[in-house]
């Protein structure tokens, strides 16, 4: 019978996950680390980041409430969510496509679990989300609504993103650490993808004649994801289904990660 090799099982995989997150207080330091080598000598440091989305975001919202007759106060901080999201949700992707590529040195050199790197990358985009995320807060004192515990369901979904994050790392890692041709394809894609997630727009923006073409929009999964954390923050009522849609990439998303991490795993420091 032929022997499989005891690095190439879902026991090893998750063993990997697992000690990766063991290693919390290193990858903890590295994220900071990361975004203090990024902005070394700058006065304001990664607050540069929550300047540019918010001015981008700020224009953005009241240039269209002004096109489509919009009221800023209700469309302004729906843009301005939209990209805050959008930031994170993109930056897992567009980095998570060379989370081994970048750390190439770390992983010769360094015996540690390789979910140490992708944990690390999920971290990083965490800390920009929470400096990004006060632009919300200064949109919410300039248009105050009620509050109330409904909106904190948020969080969960926000977690669920961060739980994506790192599988779409770790697949779109391998991948691209063995096709580097992958990188610039997703780019490409998550631009594309931007366009037909409704961050700018809305079913009301595109009018009537154009509402169930707008609906094209829920076969894209980032829009489901990106609803289960800019509703709630805008008061609004949770639809199930987006959150049944997200639990279900999860599972699937996890499923691929565990057999990819299962096969080429001890590859990647070969491919890098």
């Amino acid at each position: 019978m032929p022997v499989t090799s005891d690095s190439r099982t879902f026991r090893r995989a998750v063993q990997d996950l697992r000690d990766g997150l063991g290693h919390h207080q290193l990858w903890f330091h590295l994220g900071w680390q990361d975004i203090k080598q990024r902005y070394r000598r700058s006065v304001l440091g990664p607050f540069w980041i929550t300047i540019a989305t918010g001015t981008t975001a700020v224009a953005m919202g009241i240039l269209y409430a002004s096109l489509f007759n919009l009221e800023v106060a209700v469309f302004l901080p729906y843009v301005t969510l939209g990209f805050i999201i959008w930031n994170l949700i993109s930056g897992a992707i567009l980095e998570g496509a060379e989370v081994f590529i970048s750390n190439e040195g770390l992983i010769k050199q360094l015996p540690t679990p390789l979910s140490v790197h992708v944990y690390r990358l999920v971290w990083r985009q965490m800390i920009l989300f929470a400096h990004n995320f006060v632009i919300y807060i200064v949109i919410l004192f300039v248009f105050p609504k009620n509050l109330s515990w409904a909106d904190l369901s948020f969080i969960p979904g926000l977690m669920l993103i961060a739980l994506n994050a790192v599988w779409v790392s770790l697949v779109f890692g391998i991948l691209a650490t063995r096709y580097r041709d992958i990188g610039p394809l997703l780019s490409s894609i998550v631009q594309l993808l931007f366009f037909m997630t409704p961050i700018i727009w809305t079913t009301e923006t595109l009018g009537p004649e154009n509402a169930e073409r707008a609906k094209i929009a829920e076969l894209n999964p980032l829009y489901h994801f990106l609803d289960i954390v800019r509703t709630p923050l805008l008061g609004g009522t949770q639809q199930l289904y987006h959150w049944v849609i997200v639990l279900a990439v999860t599972v699937v998303g996890w499923t691929v990660a565990l057999v990819a991490m299962r096969n080429y795993r001890s590859r990647v420091a070969y491919w890098v």
